[in-house]
């Protein structure tokens, strides 16, 4: 990846479809957009005909269903689980997407070691599957924002040192809501970008894939998306270290207003 990208999480709220969409992004200067497959990975022949020929230099990512739990206790939604995964997969490399990202499962009171021993078993039938399909896009579990769900950035960092097409996606907003409130200096900015840079190499950190949002967060973790203006998030010290790290990649902005704060962002790392 060349530069660091700006992308709204779903079509701009002020568009009505991938054409205004991108219309949109264009006058708004960000660079694309995160296809967002919330309850399944479906598209209209109308959309993925547009996606696939009118991209007009536009960076797709894709973030899988939000009912994925790879450690569920039934077999069938483990199943399932996999299959929204590989189908997020399959859905944006078709559309030439960078990657993909999903909140990979849930603790169920299980101990950590037996939960990342399911999931790296899960993941060898969902790369197993990809490789079939010659499919080499990013697969990137995203660190979560409750203490109940796996994948800390640790853990994450972890399972991407099996696996040659994983890497973090980096819920920055997550992060912090899951550590009460700490993560939001930049120096513990700075401390991510050099574990994942230490662990992982330069190829993550050239090929980032970030979440910013303003979060509301309670001891018990995340609870809603906020607009950064309305949150504690301290972004322009987390955009320096951006900045200072040299990261490339995707960032793309959760906030509820998303075009507004996507903006904010692209912005304020520009003045830097």
């Amino acid at each position: 990846m060349e530069k660091l990208n700006f992308l709204t999480a779903g079509i701009p709220l002020r568009a009505k479809d991938y054409k205004t969409g991108f219309e949109t992004l264009k006058e708004l200067d960000l660079n694309g957009l995160e296809l967002e497959f919330v309850h399944g990975v479906r598209i209209s022949d109308t959309s993925k005909e547009f996606l696939k020929n009118n991209k007009n230099g536009f960076l797709l990512t894709a973030h899988a269903p939000f009912y994925v739990n790879l450690n569920s206790k039934e077999k069938e939604k483990v199943d399932a689980s996999i299959q929204r995964i590989i189908e997020t997969a399959m859905m944006a490399n078709e559309l030439n997407g960078y990657s993909i990202t999903y909140h990979a499962a849930f603790y169920l009171k299980e101990d950590k070691k037996t939960v990342f021993d399911k999931l790296i078993k899960r993941h060898e039938i969902i790369f197993d599957t990809l490789k079939k399909e010659n499919n080499n896009i990013w697969v990137r579990p995203e660190t979560t924002g409750k203490e109940t769900q796996w994948g800390d950035i640790d853990e994450i960092i972890e399972l991407s040192k099996i696996f040659p097409n994983m890497l973090p996606c980096v819920d920055f907003s997550h992060i912090h809501a899951r550590t009460g409130g700490k993560f939001n200096t930049y120096d513990e900015f700075a401390s991510i970008f050099e574990k994942i840079g230490k662990n992982l190499g330069d190829v993550a950190l050239n090929n980032f894939h970030a979440h910013i949002a303003g979060i509301e967060y309670t001891s018990k973790g995340e609870k809603k998306h906020l607009n950064l203006l309305e949150s504690d998030l301290n972004y322009k010290d987390l955009l320096k270290a951006f900045k200072d790290f040299n990261i490339k990649g995707a960032v793309i902005c959760e906030s509820p207003n998303i075009e507004e704060d996507c903006k904010l962002l692209k912005d304020y790392y520009n003045s830097i």
